[in-house]
């Protein structure tokens, strides 16, 4: 989809206002209708920060989507294991209730696939109601009336750090996914250099690297994500430099979650990347809680990293020696490593 930013005007522009109006967001008269203006602006800021997006302004895939999905309440519709499968926020409050209930319905997401449907039928026959998979009205009333906990680690969250902790890993074999974006856009010769040299690492330690993305075209932001579950990877690692954030100008590494969840082997994965990345650029970072498609959408710990910050949108990063992506690609390699205890 086309990205909308200040300055843009049009019915598009009328949608998104009406939508973030409708989550109470306030947008100053003169540019209601479809002018993407400083007010417009601001609440797009304001939602992808609740949101934990980028918080760049821009109404790309990922924003667009998730202010569609923001729009459901729990009991608006009927829930199904669906292709394509139903996204929203009253989603995330099925899974939310059924994971405070004991039921594991995986990551609170907002995304209902195969774990959501086996919890919610699970849930449907412990209390004496047909395992029809369907979160219609009676259902719906029926975990309404258990006033399940909801405070606190959900149970998905919980299960996922147990098994960081009881699994015995190793690298050897280990299928990893390596998504270093398209070849066409700036940065792309950095990204590569990392994504490549990365990749040489992991063949050297036993691992099985495979890269996902690489695409002369631009594919869709949930592509690579896809192509890293199709492979049954057990980890994905996207490569990014962002532009227009000097917030991040520093190395910042990311991984699933916003307030309410998130991802422990994805946070884990992420704290070691970042340490490794610190050491060998000598300079702090920071860690980052994402709910965009690459990390949100992946069955596998992922994390995003982006090792600096182009100082203009049309250029490669500046002040990057022609060995900075040798140094991050082995440095990611080594967090990896110490990931899986190698």
């Amino acid at each position: 989809m086309r990205i909308y930013r200040v300055g843009d005007e049009g019915r598009e522009i009328g949608d998104i206002q009406e939508r973030l109006i409708g989550l109470g967001l306030t947008i100053d008269p003169g540019e209601l209708g479809g002018i993407f203006g400083a007010s417009t602006d601001d609440a797009v800021r304001r939602f992808q920060s609740a949101r934990s997006l980028r918080v760049d302004g821009l109404v790309g895939p990922d924003t667009w989507g998730h202010l569609v999905e923001a729009g459901y309440r729990s009991g608006d519709r009927t829930l199904y294991l669906h292709s394509p499968i139903f996204r929203g926020d009253d989603v995330r409050a099925l899974q939310r209730k059924l994971n405070a209930l004991g039921f594991d319905a995986g990551r609170e997401d907002g995304m209902f696939g195969v774990t959501t449907d086996r919890a919610l039928r699970e849930f449907q026959r412990n209390v004496g109601d047909e395992p029809d998979g369907i979160a219609g009205p009676q259902t719906i009333e029926t975990l309404e009336r258990m006033r399940p906990i909801e405070a606190g680690p959900s149970r998905a969250v919980v299960r996922e750090a147990e098994e960081l902790r009881g699994v015995q890993r190793t690298i050897e074999s280990q299928v990893l996914a390596i998504d270093p974006g398209e070849r066409d856009d700036a940065g792309a010769e950095c990204r590569y250099a990392i994504a490549e040299m990365l990749r040489d690492e992991l063949l050297a330690m036993g691992a099985k690297p495979v890269m996902v993305g690489g695409h002369d075209e631009r594919l869709a932001p949930a592509d690579p994500a896809r192509a890293a579950n199709e492979l049954g990877a057990a980890m994905c690692i996207s490569i990014a430099l962002t532009s227009g954030m000097p917030q991040a100008s520093g190395p910042t590494v990311s991984y699933f979650g916003n307030e309410q969840t998130h991802s422990p082997g994805g946070m884990l994965l992420a704290q070691l990347i970042l340490e490794e990345i610190e050491a060998a650029l000598g300079t702090r970072g920071r860690l980052q809680r994402l709910s965009i498609s690459i990390l949100r959408e992946t069955r596998m710990p992922a994390v995003l990293i982006e090792p600096t910050t182009p100082t203009d949108a049309d250029s490669p990063p500046s002040g990057v020696s022609p060995t900075f992506g040798e140094h991050v690609g082995r440095a990611v390699a080594s967090g990896i490593s110490r990931f899986f205890g190698d």
